[in-house]
């Protein structure tokens, strides 16, 4: 386990129901197709801040009969992954618990996973060890962060520019870091991984049903998700700033034209050398 608690940091999204509905629409495909090599049927794999568990229903499938385990912080992300996983069958399992201080063995796992959490808490590196702890020796550690600065969208609204300042400094002001992935290579380095090598993947919304889907996700979160809260009693926004970001987001979902894309880094490493 840990040795040294970590500083504290707030989930910057929250649970509400916009966030949830943008976290089940990731996928292996799109989320963590970097891994597809090394998912082998009969390895077993944890997914550290496994959120509603749609791609550890996934891995579950693609793994078995190799054990599965989602582990997250929240209760609100823990439910929605078991029901998730028992509308669609999946024999993955789901823990809530610490990052921290995983509640497994040494080497219990052939594969540990994350995805968008390092960016959330407040000492990645730590985190990365105790993901290492539970890996097997020779095992594979994976993660993919995005890195906000770095996204792009047309048409250029001055709403969305006013959102992603926003964003940065309330996900900072939470104890985050927004730019993870550009931090990710030499986190994993810290954390004393071995093997690490890296990739870059980005996400694309550009059709009719994406930009109404990403920018009517955006549109509540910004007015009714925790960010929203944050950005409020943090001093970041006042509610009209926020009311604007909203119609923005709904605004560049209309256009015909409009596009975004969001950049993210992936690694994957080992514990020791095998």
């Amino acid at each position: 386990m840990a040795e040294h608690p970590p500083a504290a940091a707030t989930y910057t999204h929250g649970h509400h129901e916009s966030v949830l509905a943008s976290h089940r629409w990731r996928t292996i495909a799109n989320s963590a197709a970097y891994l597809e090599p090394h998912l082998i049927a009969g390895r077993s794999l944890l997914d550290v801040g496994c959120g509603p568990g749609t791609i550890t229903a996934e891995f579950a499938e693609r793994l078995a009969p190799g054990r599965v385990v989602g582990l997250d912080a929240a209760t609100d992300a823990i439910a929605a992954a078991e029901s998730h996983a028992a509308k669609v069958g999946s024999a993955a399992t789901f823990v809530q618990g610490d990052a921290f201080a995983l509640p497994f063995d040494d080497g219990a796992f052939d594969i540990t996973h994350t995805h968008q959490t390092l960016q959330h808490v407040g000492d990645p590196v730590a985190m990365l060890r105790e993901m290492a702890r539970v890996t097997a020796p020779g095992g594979t550690i994976a993660a993919r962060e995005v890195d906000y600065a770095v996204t792009s969208w047309y048409p250029l609204l001055p709403g969305l520019a006013l959102w992603l300042d926003l964003y940065l400094r309330v996900h900072r002001g939470n104890g985050g870091e927004p730019n993870a992935g550009r931090h990710l290579k030499a986190w994993a380095h810290e954390a004393g991984l071995y093997s690490v090598e890296t990739t870059a993947t980005v996400w694309l919304f550009s059709d009719e049903a994406e930009r109404a889907w990403w920018g009517g996700a955006w549109a509540e979160r910004v007015l009714h998700s925790s960010f929203a809260r944050d950005a409020l009693d943090g001093g970041h926004a006042t509610p009209v700033e926020l009311q604007q970001i909203s119609e923005a987001w709904r605004a560049w979902a209309q256009h015909d034209d409009a596009m975004l894309t969001m950049t993210h880094v992936e690694v994957i490493a080992t514990p020791a050398v095998g």
